[in-house]
């Protein structure tokens, strides 16, 4: 009788502790794809924020372009 106690309260014990590591895993693995979610909306950010420089980049770059003209066209006819 008493060998059945504790053959039972060994088998609750190691159902508990199987239990508890599966919880956590899953906790685990809800952080892993909660920092997942994160870095790829920290990557769409970057993504937006470089297309914005690059459009600021083309838009100085067309502003120097037309001043250049701007220039050459005066430099030709002081000649």
């Amino acid at each position: 009788m008493l060998f059945k106690k504790f053959a039972v309260i060994a088998a609750v014990a190691t159902t508990l502790a199987f239990v508890g590591c599966s919880k956590k895993e899953d906790a685990a693995a809800t952080d892993a794809t909660a920092a997942a979610s994160e870095a790829v909306a920290a990557a769409s950010e970057a993504a937006v924020a470089a297309s914005e420089a690059t459009t600021e980049v083309e838009a100085a770059a067309e502003e120097v372009a037309a001043a250049a003209s701007e220039v050459a066209v005066e430099a030709s006819a002081a000649q």
